[in-house]
């Protein structure tokens, strides 16, 4: 019985490559094998550290293998790719990833639990509608304008008008667009059956419930966070996080020239859009508590006096926070403060 203390692996569909190393991260021995001789081959294998690529079916069969009394680790794709050595093969990215494995500085992905995925399942069927809605809705606004018709922004306007002005096309191309509008409508039930059955998870899910507690974080954004973050744990503080999101600026340094551009945008970019979007939000209700005379929160009157004027030129706001020396202000974006103030 092979007794292997490190094993990398690189799943595929149907096909699994696997690195069999040990203790020194030298690999002894290769082996391909189907899912179900990968499914035998860790049933009957002693306990063993198993390195796998954060890809697609990762967090599965790693819930899988841990099930199986394996430890499991998953590592960030494009840490592990600077380890492919010559062409890139399937046996290459397997030694690569056990390669990978011994650098401590990269840190490994947590694995998601099943109820993780299906949270961001939702979210991502959710997106598939609203784009083969904005299709539709984009359809039907060149076609009408063609006709001398104006469709203005918004779904529900967009699909109103379009009621309105269908007696005025022509009669062999009224039937082709009322088709359209029958599928806008079913899409716009099935996107409100999905918000609806989020808000009864939210019900359920106290964690969910504390995130809807930050200023900024509504439905989507505290559903879309639980689904992606595995326990606030795993930062050390909010900078963290927002570095994370993608939503700190982008360094560019060497001796004593040091450059902090743009937001870096790296991570998940429908969680970084949510949170941003919240973050004007926030900047927005500012305007609206002072026209009206209302006492502004710790953090609101943190965002007011950084910022001076409230303005949508995010980019612009990062650099001139990140480059700033004032005391008391955190060299972060705005959108980063909304974060760093809620989670430690």
């Amino acid at each position: 019985m092979d007794s292997s203390k490190i094993i990398g692996v690189d799943p595929a569909k149907t096909v699994f490559q696997l690195a069999l190393a040990d203790t020194h991260h030298q690999v002894k021995q290769s082996r391909r094998l189907n899912r179900k001789q990968f499914h035998a081959f860790f049933v009957n294998h002693p306990p063993a550290q198993v390195v796998m690529e954060s890809c697609g079916t990762a967090h599965y069969w790693a819930r899988v293998l841990m099930s199986l009394g394996h430890t499991v680790t998953l590592l960030p794709a494009q840490y592990v790719r600077p380890y492919v050595r010559r062409n890139k093969t399937d046996r290459s990215d397997a030694m690569a990833i056990v390669e990978a494995a011994r650098n401590r500085e990269i840190k490994a992905v947590p694995v998601k639990t099943e109820y993780q995925q299906a949270l961001q399942s939702l979210h991502r069927v959710r997106e598939q509608w609203k784009t083969t809605r904005t299709a539709r809705i984009n359809t039907l606004r060149g076609i009408l304008r063609e006709f001398g018709v104006l469709v203005p922004l918004g779904p529900s306007q967009a699909i109103k008008t379009t009621h309105e002005a269908l007696d005025t096309l022509p009669a062999f191309l009224q039937p082709a667009v009322n088709d359209v509008l029958n599928e806008l409508s079913a899409i716009q039930m099935r996107i409100a059956a999905l918000e609806k059955q989020l808000k009864q998870i939210v019900k359920e899910d106290v964690v969910i419930q504390q995130f809807m507690q930050i200023n900024g974080i509504g439905l989507l954004s505290a559903t879309a966070m639980r689904a992606s973050v595995q326990s606030p744990g795993q930062f050390r503080n909010g900078r963290q996080l927002a570095a994370w999101l993608g939503i700190t600026p982008r360094e560019y340094s060497t001796g004593n020239q040091r450059y902090l551009g743009r937001i870096s945008k790296r991570g998940d970019k429908y969680l970084r859009t949510l949170v941003i979007h919240g973050a004007r939000s926030v900047m927005a209700r500012i305007k609206y508590r002072q026209q009206h005379h209302q006492p502004l929160t710790y953090l609101q009157q943190w965002a007011n006096s950084a910022s001076g004027t409230i303005k949508p030129l995010w980019h612009w706001q990062v650099r001139w926070l990140a480059s700033s020396g004032r005391p008391g202000c955190i060299n972060v974006s705005l959108m980063e403060t909304m974060l760093y103030s809620n989670v430690n």
